[in-house]
């Protein structure tokens, strides 16, 4: 990030906050359609981000290009007792917005392209546009990475044959530690983990959406 240009930084900081809120407003809002109240109950129901972007994770935004928003909180007891599929639902809620926004950013990609030869779009809009889609399809696979306190750590949970439980539910509590020694493999070796896993991918899913190619 910190190899970026100051225009692209603050493009990716906009679009952060845009898919940070959008992210933990699906959280809440698919745990409420459950049943469950608690996002709700603490004002998390919202598109409001001021409520959803944490403090410190709002820093390293504004610092160093990327952060973190607050987690919603939800009671998984409510919701599995609607369907043992909820907690679940409730994790691919947000990922899965990323995803759609990055598909919305794809179609109107499309459109403006469509419409270069009667109308040039500005290339400021052009390069915003390109950041949103890849942001967000970021956002979409490194969410699903099958790891605590990532939101594919819940899918998995759900889709593992039963007789891999204990083994997961062992490796869970280390996630965090795993994230942290993946990241501190990226700054000390220079060798990205989290792009080469998901780099492949995102480029498929830009061209994808956007029949264009990075």
């Amino acid at each position: 990030m910190f190899g970026l240009d100051l225009q692209t930084i603050l493009y990716r900081v906009i679009i952060l906050v845009i898919a940070f809120t959008v992210h933990e407003f699906m959280h809440a809002f698919v745990a409420y359609k459950f049943g469950d109240w608690t996002a709700k109950n603490a004002g998390r129901l919202t598109l409001n981000p001021l409520v959803h972007l944490d403090p410190l994770g709002s820093i390293m935004l504004l610092v160093a290009g990327f952060g973190w928003a607050k987690p919603v909180p939800v009671n998984p007891y409510v919701i599995k007792q609607k369907s043992p599929a909820g907690l679940m639902l409730v994790a691919l809620a947000g990922p899965l917005s990323n995803l759609a926004m990055a598909a919305l950013g794809g179609g109107l990609f499309r459109l403006l392209f469509a419409l270069r030869s009667s109308w040039m779009p500005p290339e400021w809009l052009i390069s915003f546009l390109v950041q949103f889609i890849i942001v967000n399809i970021m956002l979409f696979l490194f969410n699903m990475l099958p790891i605590a306190p990532l939101d594919g750590e819940k899918v998995m949970e759900y889709i593992i044959p039963t007789r891999w439980a204990t083994a997961f539910e062992m490796v869970r509590s280390f996630g965090p530690y795993i994230l942290l020694a993946l990241i501190l493999v990226g700054r000390f070796t220079n060798v990205s983990v989290f792009s080469y896993l998901l780099d492949k991918p995102m480029n498929s899913i830009f061209t994808l959406l956007t029949g264009w190619k990075l």
